[in-house]
């Protein structure tokens, strides 16, 4: 459960994901998704959704067993699918049904003009 803050310091987020402060410094490295802010002291401030993306980037390479890069393009694909109005959007699947109902209204055109 993460706590209801606008920030959290990165030990705090450390904490809270299980993990050490240095592996969240190499996958801000890795993971273009994760970009903390940093005050003007330097010090970096996760907000709550850097966390669960922290969450989500621990569970594909812990339980999924992904690579980094495998990770990566996972998280990319997975960010591309909800830029859709907020739903899971596949354009090779909404090609073939255009295809699909093309073909169909043609037959109906063919029968309509005969």
């Amino acid at each position: 459960m993460i706590p209801d803050k606008l920030f959290f310091k990165i030990g705090e987020a450390a904490e809270i994901v299980g993990v050490e402060q240095h592996v969240l410094r190499y996958w801000e490295d890795e993971f273009d998704a994760l970009r903390p802010v940093k005050n003007r002291a330097g010090q970096r401030l996760f907000k709550k959704q850097d966390v669960e993306l922290i969450l989500e980037i621990k569970r594909l390479l812990y339980e999924e067993k992904f690579t980094i890069a495998g990770a990566n393009k996972k998280l990319k694909e997975k960010k591309r699918g909800t830029l859709q109005l907020g739903f899971a959007f596949d354009r090779d699947n909404l090609v073939e049904w255009k295809k699909k109902v093309k073909k169909e209204l043609e037959s109906m055109l063919k029968i309509l003009d005969d």
